[in-house]
């Protein structure tokens, strides 16, 4: 039995005193609300009800029913009042400082169409770690290794004269050996690939193919790294996708298979599954990844 459908009806039809206008009030036929209170009597044991007359009147089991019938009413309003405000509640998401505005807004129009508020936060790599940490942001996309990802972007060089290869190799960036003095041309790391997986990984071969220190370097914004490479012969490791956005010619990078990864963290695991399912392919649209789930081994 519905419970608290039946008490919307005995509730209505006391206060108004009649089955019809009642019926009216809980904005349901006066057959249905006549069965449902029918059904709370038989449940309850006892009649609400005087049937003898035509006005609607309680008896005495009635009247002692009906504040507890009217507390129930209410909670459930209230119950319902919530639910409606919590789907309403925003859902923050911190994202890469990489993600463009348009495909953030198509992000947060097919989150409204599964049902989610959805605010997009842009920040870099710790930052949404400790957005999330203090509950800033309900849900962060982290980077992760790729092995471990639920998206992942491959990451290659790229620079803004034509390379004339289809791979670069660290080792040819090394200065000239009759110009010792030379600082040699540069690998610029952008804020997003500023984690172990990649940095450390990247400067492993730097020194193993006997680059200097400073060939491998972290930028403090994209903008200025893109800037050190538009005016050099430097270098700057992205993606094939930010590459053509930035006008600059990308090959992939020999000896070296870098990607970055992303996996959803969030408050609760359901939320992280809501949007690791759902938002799937908004997801990987926003960071890159232009085939949906790209893996890299």
């Amino acid at each position: 039995m519905d419970l608290v459908g039946a008490c919307k009806a005995f509730v209505n039809v006391s206060d108004r005193g009649s089955f019809t206008l009642g019926a009216a009030a809980a904005r349901i036929p006066q057959p249905v609300a006549s069965r449902r209170i029918a059904a709370l009597e038989k449940h309850l044991g006892a009649r609400l009800f005087d049937r003898s007359t035509r006005r609607a009147t309680l008896t005495q089991f009635g009247r002692d029913m009906l504040p507890s019938a009217r507390r129930l009413v209410r909670l459930a309003e209230e119950v319902e009042h919530d639910a409606e405000r919590a789907m309403l509640r925003p859902l923050r998401l911190a994202v890469p400082d990489t993600c463009s505005t348009r495909d953030l807004a198509l992000l947060s129009a097919q989150a409204r169409q599964e049902g989610m508020h959805l605010e997009t936060r842009t920040a870099s790599p710790s930052a949404r770690a400790e957005l999330l940490g203090t509950r800033e942001v309900r849900a962060a996309l982290a980077c992760v290794p790729p092995d471990e990802a639920a998206w992942s972007v491959p990451l290659g060089l790229a620079g803004a004269g034509e390379p004339g290869t289809e791979v670069i190799h660290l080792e040819t960036l090394r200065p000239p050996r009759d110009r010792p003095a030379a600082r040699g041309r540069r690998v610029w790391l952008q804020p997003e690939d500023d984690v172990p997986h990649v940095r450390d990984r990247l400067t492993r071969l730097r020194d193993s193919v006997g680059l200097r220190p400073t060939q491998v370097t972290v930028a403090a914004t994209l903008a200025s790294a893109a800037a050190e490479v538009l005016v050099s012969d430097d270098l700057l490791l992205c993606s094939s996708r930010q590459a053509e956005e930035l006008g600059l010619y990308w090959r992939t990078l020999g000896g070296l298979r870098l990607a970055r990864g992303y996996d959803v963290v969030a408050d609760t695991g359901d939320e992280a599954e809501r949007l690791r399912t759902l938002m799937a392919s908004a997801i990987a649209r926003c960071l890159g990844a232009r085939d949906g789930v790209e893996t890299v081994r």
